[in-house]
Order: C-alpha cells, then structure tokens, then sequence
C-alpha cells in the first residue's frame, strides 16, 4: 500500500520543481538582460567617447542613488510622484467606468460620446500641458489634470469595449431569472467585463506614469521625480538624473510584474477568465 503513495508524493514534487522552474526561468532570463544592459553602460562610460560627466559610471550612479536615498530626497521625490498618478488614477476611475458602463449599456450615451473619445484619445496627454499650465498655473493641480487626461481614455475605451462583449445569452438568462438592474451588474455585467477593465487600469497606469513624469517636467511643482530630472539637467548632475530614471523605470515594473498581477490572481484569474498576456 506504500508504494502508491510513494509515487504519488514523487510525481506531486515532480509537478512542484517543474513549477518553479518555469517560474524561475522568465526571471533569471530578464535578470541576465539587465546584467547585460549594466554592463555595455559601464564599458560605453569607460570608453571615452563621452566625459565621464554626461556618461557616469554605475559607481557614480550608486552613490548619486545611496546619497539621495540617505538624506530622503530620493523617497521624498517618488513619494510625491506616486501620490499624483494615484489622486489621478483614481479620478479617471471615476470618469471612466461610469461612462463606459453607460456607453456599453445605451445607444444614446455611446453616440453622445463616442465621437469625443475618438476626437480626444489620440491627441498626446503632453500636448495639453501648456494650455493646463496656463488655465491652473504650474503646481500640483496642473500635473494631476495631465494624468487624468492621459488614463481616463484607455480605460474608458476598455470598460465600453468589455460591456459590449458582454454574451447576450447570458443578459437573456438574467432577465428570464427576474434579475434586477443592480443584481444584473453585480452577477453578470461586472464579471463579464472586468477582464477588460483589468486591461484599461493597466493601460491607463502605464500611460498615466508616463504623462506624470512629463507633467513635472513641463509643471515644474516642487517634489517629483521629473522635478528631479529637470533640476539635475540644469546643474548637469547626470548621475542623479540616471538614479531617477532607474527608479522610475523599477516603480513601474513592479507595479506592472507584482501589483497588476496580485489584481489578476485575486480576480478574474479566480474566476477562470483571461485577461491577456502578462
């Protein structure tokens, strides 16, 4: 009677390693990638094409990063920028899942506004930072308008798209179930459509942390990484303008790999539903 069990617990940690492994493998592949990047940047500063001012070495780099992490400029500048994409996030949400829920759900709200979601979705979130600057002055206000701008229409393109897709057969059956209006969304519509919606806050945070750091440079408030950006380039310090990009470029990974998808596993991957390539 053992040797089943034998089995079985061989083939269960069989299953396990296997697991890991293919877990492992994305990450040692795109560790190794950025083993490579680090290390073409250093022979390319060590090469002489450029001085070591505008081209500093990682050792540069570090320091500018440890320096700025120990006197709390650093988390003071990224804290700042993060508080503006949330407060923006947030109010794209606002705007954009009522109004797709609505465009998806009435022809009259899709004809009212779909023509301004195809005027307003292509023209850049950074074109409009002037004429924001010049109505709201430079400052906090100006910055968070840009990243509303720039997430409120991928989303809200996603939420109308996800309610449209919605399987009419299944509408039908609640409807024969005498299912009201909130118990439809609650049961249905909103389970049905939050794969895309999942998709929309992806592509909205992704446009959204683009349009913040584009907004501090051009709004000038006083803390945020693009901020930092902006003032090292006017003392020439490339060291902290690299240490910021690489801090910004490691806060939107990690909202990316281990936020958006904890949002996933705990949603519609639950679920059995698929929202894409990760």
């Amino acid at each position: 009677m053992q040797a089943p069990s034998i089995t079985t617990g061989l083939i269960r940690r069989t299953a396990s390693t296997q697991s890991l492994a293919a877990r492992a493998i994305p990450t040692l592949r795109g560790v190794f990638g950025a083993v490579v990047l680090l290390c073409v940047w250093e022979w390319f500063s060590q090469s002489g094409v450029f001085s070591k001012a505008i081209t500093p070495s990682l050792e540069m780099i570090f320091r500018a990063f440890v320096g700025m992490m120990a006197d709390g400029t650093l988390p003071k500048h990224a804290g700042a920028t993060l508080l503006r994409v949330f407060a923006g996030m947030t109010i794209a949400l606002l705007i954009a899942v009522p109004a797709g829920m609505a465009m998806g759900r009435s022809k009259f709200f899709e004809r009212m506004l779909k023509p301004v979601v195809n005027v307003l979705m292509p023209i850049p979130s950074l074109a409009w930072v002037p004429l924001i600057v010049l109505w709201f002055g430079i400052g906090n206000a100006a910055t968070v308008l840009v990243v509303v701008y720039a997430a409120t229409f991928p989303l809200l393109y996603n939420v109308w798209s996800g309610v449209r897709s919605v399987n009419p057969l299944w509408i039908r059956a609640g409807t024969v179930m005498n299912a009201s209006g909130s118990r439809m969304f609650r049961h249905i519509i909103w389970p049905a459509a939050l794969p895309y919606i999942i998709i929309g806050i992806r592509q909205s945070f992704g446009r959204a942390w683009i349009a913040v750091i584009g907004g501090e440079l051009l709004a000038s408030p006083d803390w945020g990484l693009g901020k930092l950006i902006f003032d090292a380039k006017e003392y020439l310090n490339t060291d902290v303008m690299l240490a910021a990009l690489i801090v910004i470029g490691a806060l939107g990974l990690f909202f990316e790999r281990v936020v958006f998808q904890w949002i996933e596993k705990v949603t519609v991957n639950r679920w059995g539903m698929n929202v894409g390539p990760s």
